[in-house]
């Protein structure tokens, strides 16, 4: 890889680091505490929240029909995603020890803390509990197979990709068959 991005990796991942902790000075503005995993809010602006909380049942009534009629395609999701779950957390558990790779920290990627939220009511926090589920287990997969794909192949594709995982951005470029076997063992080394 050369120098130039390398630079420009070095920036992208400053700016990442200034954008969390902007985004951690913002939620200290909001007035609330990580107490492990527990969110505690000031007690005005729980107050203020409660007063918010549209109720259950003037949601309900509120909804749009093809949100009632799509519900069950939505949620019916839930299966596939449950035993996907099973069978990457088995591989990501017995797999990764074998071949020395650093194992994904699942509490990282699946954050489950909205249903705290007081503005919300029960179908808005069953929502908010799915999502959480759902979007975090798809990042929580992607950083195993990530890690997987650095250990065994990180060549980088020969066509523009929409969307890649962080440690794509210093795998090999496509075609480079001369630091491919020399560089394998310093990408495996890097994920331990």
């Amino acid at each position: 890889m050369n120098a130039r991005i390398d630079l420009l990796i070095d920036k992208i991942k400053q700016l990442e680091n200034e954008l969390t902790s902007e985004l951690h000075q913002q939620e200290e503005n909001l007035l609330f505490q990580l107490k492990g995993k527990k969110v505690e809010f000031e007690h005005s602006i729980k107050q203020a929240h409660k007063k918010l909380k549209t109720s259950a049942w003037r949601w309900f009534f509120g909804l749009r029909p093809i949100n009632i009629i799509t519900a069950p395609i939505i949620y019916s999701m839930i299966i596939p995603l449950v035993i996907t779950d099973l069978f990457v957390s088995f591989y990501h558990l017995t797999c990764f020890p074998i071949y020395k790779i650093k194992k994904v920290k699942r509490s990282d990627y699946i954050v489950i803390d909205r249903h705290q939220l007081a503005y919300l009511n029960i179908f808005e926090k069953f929502h908010c509990v799915y999502c959480g589920y759902a979007n975090g287990l798809i990042a929580y997969i992607g950083e195993i197979l990530a890690r997987t794909e650095q250990y065994f192949c990180p060549i980088k594709h020969a066509r523009k990709l929409i969307g890649t995982h962080l440690r794509y951005r210093k795998f090999l470029d496509y075609g480079d068959a001369k630091n491919y076997h020399p560089k394998l063992e310093s990408f495996r080394h890097d994920i331990h």
